[in-house]
């Protein structure tokens, strides 16, 4: 039975929604979930749920590390929270995966302190999917905000544990990377953007060149490539404009009578985008490149998205992702020879 260790003091709404969400993953997916924290308080939300027959352990942790708090001091500060003892879990081998909604740049130092990066890379990224018309329903977004500032040879590796990830997890035998650029032609683009090109053509990868920002929901590519500041901002960008634009449909069609008929008549289309535009179906964002699996989700989670952190979780330790990964680094063409 694979084991998941959840931060279960993590997110705005913890640890009533990630109790319910980590009793949810153990029925739904038959895994372990570990649940570090303050016990008594764990303690009193597991009794709220009917927990027969489920694996559902508690691992003390003392301390918190809270949104606010400067992540990397609050990391080696705060050795008993439940970030750094759950990271701990993994290192010792004690499960196979770290889940959490908390502090997202504490996430980052506690597994790149604890778990250390996987030989070869340089710099880890975080993987985030986005609705897309691909085979898979979505494109991975890599880097969504783990690193502001890189260079042309750490996106090669991004694009590398792209390919890994979606080759694995969804069965794609040669994934289309693209580039985040401001044009399709090769000439565009910033000067990180020209120096990365070359690489990622000698590279082996499927690489089909630049895409734009409009390409990355036509589903051109399955892997996207750029910095972390680009493809945060992207992201969040993203999700800003779906949100407005359920609100403004919502808002246009109970202006009209007429318009709420059409609505009944169309609820069952309206249910299915609202869910493939949902980020609770996705779960949170993997950091590929440290050297254990670790998945970092919104703070504002419910129940649901924890759910689906955790069968992201599964699914990145049953396709073996790190071990592909430490593969690739010696079977891409550039990276062997460089």
């Amino acid at each position: 039975m694979i084991t998941i260790t959840l931060d279960a003091m993590g997110g705005d709404h913890a640890p009533a929604v990630t109790v319910h969400g980590a009793v949810w993953a153990a029925r739904d997916f038959g895994v372990t979930v570990q649940l570090v924290g303050q016990s008594p308080i764990i303690e009193a939300e597991l009794a709220k749920h009917k927990t027969d027959g489920l694996h559902l352990p508690i691992v003390p942790a003392s301390q918190v590390i809270e949104m606010a708090e400067h992540p990397s001091s609050a990391v080696k500060n705060k050795k008993d929270s439940s970030m750094v003892v759950g990271v701990n879990q993994v290192k010792t081998g004690e499960s196979q995966a770290f889940v959490t909604m908390g502090n997202s740049g504490g996430a980052l130092a506690a597994a790149l302190f604890g778990l250390g990066r996987i030989k070869g890379i340089k710099r880890p990224a975080l993987g985030a999917v986005f609705p897309a018309d691909t085979p898979a329903g979505y494109t991975l977004l890599i880097d969504a905000g783990a690193n502001t500032d890189v260079k042309a040879e750490y996106l090669l590796q991004f694009a590398l544990m792209g390919h890994h990830y979606v080759q694995r997890v969804t069965k794609i035998p040669q994934p289309r990377i693209g580039l985040l650029s401001t044009g399709e032609e090769e000439d565009k683009g910033n000067a990180l953007v020209q120096e990365a090109t070359p690489l990622l053509k000698q590279s082996g990868l499927n690489f089909i060149g630049n895409v734009e920002g409009k390409d990355i929901p036509a589903g051109l590519a399955d892997v996207v490539v750029t910095d972390g500041f680009t493809g945060n901002v992207y992201l969040k960008g993203a999700e800003g404009v779906a949100s407005m634009m359920m609100t403004l449909l919502k808002r246009e069609v109970k202006a009209r009578p007429l318009a709420m008929l059409g609505m009944v008549l169309a609820r069952g289309a309206l249910n299915a985008l609202k869910k493939r535009l949902d980020y609770r179906e996705f779960g949170g964002a993997v950091l590929l490149g440290v050297n254990g699996v670790t998945i970092i989700g919104h703070g504002r989670s419910d129940e649901y998205a924890i759910r689906n952190a955790i069968r992201v979780a599964k699914e990145t330790v049953e396709q073996n992702v790190i071990g592909a990964i430490e593969a690739g680094l010696t079977s891409c063409l550039f990276l062997a020879t460089n």
